[in-house]
């Protein structure tokens, strides 16, 4: 119901746009959840990476992204993007889209506020 797309190699200080598009998400509209990204690095816990509300007009990032990553929606599309720039090799992982229909469209940092989960994408970033 969730499929991300867009992962690559790219050498540190490039970009990546990843996209994730969603149909069905418990019979509703994805314009009806708020959107996350998360990401997994080898032998590491999956973590937070962005979020994005219902309506498109409130975002929250991870410290470690800040400022370099931009989430974005198309609720029109069903579409979520997350534009990555200024790429570090710590940024290295799969990352996955999530959405959450708990929040009731509000934006989400917890893991444990994630409903559905789609297949990760490989981002690999050289140095």
């Amino acid at each position: 119901q969730l499929q991300a797309f867009g992962g690559g190699l790219v050498q540190a200080g490039g970009s990546l746009r990843l996209s994730c598009t969603a149909s069905g998400v418990s019979g509703r509209p994805l314009r009806a959840y708020a959107m996350g990204w998360f990401r997994q690095a080898p032998g590491k816990e999956r973590e937070f990476v962005a979020t994005i509300n219902w309506s498109g007009d409130t975002m929250r990032y991870s410290d470690s992204v800040k400022g370099r990553f931009t989430i974005s929606r198309d609720n029109a599309k069903n579409t979520v993007n997350l534009q990555m720039e200024t790429l570090k090799p710590e940024d290295t992982a799969d990352y996955y889209c999530a959405s959450a229909v708990r929040t009731y469209g509000q934006a989400f940092t917890d893991i444990a506020c994630v409903d559905y989960w789609g297949q990760g994408t490989q981002v690999t970033v050289s140095s």
